[in-house]
């Protein structure tokens, strides 16, 4: 019994607690910190009516020369934007595709260069004839990573609303149709 405590009358009794009170205070911290991060993770969802706009519009791009390089179903809620990075060439012709749970009243997308330059806003209501998708053309002036920020708003379902994005690419190398954002 005697030989467990032998190694502790090597240290001072204020050292001993002044480790042992650092020891204790950096596990809380660490205990709390962990518990106080709100992390919205990327989940998918499932949506029936977004899924046959997915199929219409994926129609629509492949006989206009468009190839999917990216899609994905995501779990959001309201007024929390979704941040999507994705890397661009420079002089390519891009598709963007963002569909919004039918129910929300507002949608948004923002997109930003690595400068974090704003070069697309778009904004559609609820109302509006092709209310819940934004769709719009762009052409990067650099081969650079890129951030797409979809947002929408619904007053009745805060959580758990379905989105869905894509990413289109020109398969072909003319890129002077009309409708498509060029970088400055």
């Amino acid at each position: 019994m005697s030989s467990i405590f032998i190694p502790l009358r090597r240290f001072h009794p204020k050292n001993l607690m002044k480790k042992i009170c650092i020891l204790l205070t950096t596990t809380m911290l660490l205990v709390f910190s962990s518990y106080s991060q709100d992390v919205i993770r990327l989940q998918t969802c499932k949506n029936d009516f977004i899924e046959k706009q997915v199929d219409s519009l994926k129609g629509l791009y492949s006989k206009d020369g468009f190839e999917l390089l990216k899609e994905a179903s995501i779990t959001m809620e309201s007024e929390y934007e979704m941040p999507v990075i994705v890397p661009l060439t420079q002089g390519s012709w891009y598709q963007f595709v963002f569909i919004g749970d039918y129910s929300s009243r507002l949608y948004e997308v923002r997109m930003f260069d690595w400068n974090e330059r704003q070069v697309v806003f778009q904004q559609k209501k609820w109302g509006d004839v092709d209310g819940n998708v934004i769709s719009y053309s762009y052409i990067p002036k650099f081969s650079e990573f890129h951030m797409m920020k979809p947002v929408q708003v619904n007053k009745q379902k805060k959580k758990n609303l379905c989105g869905y994005v894509m990413l289109f690419k020109k398969s072909k190398t003319d890129t002077t149709a009309t409708g498509a954002v060029i970088a400055q």
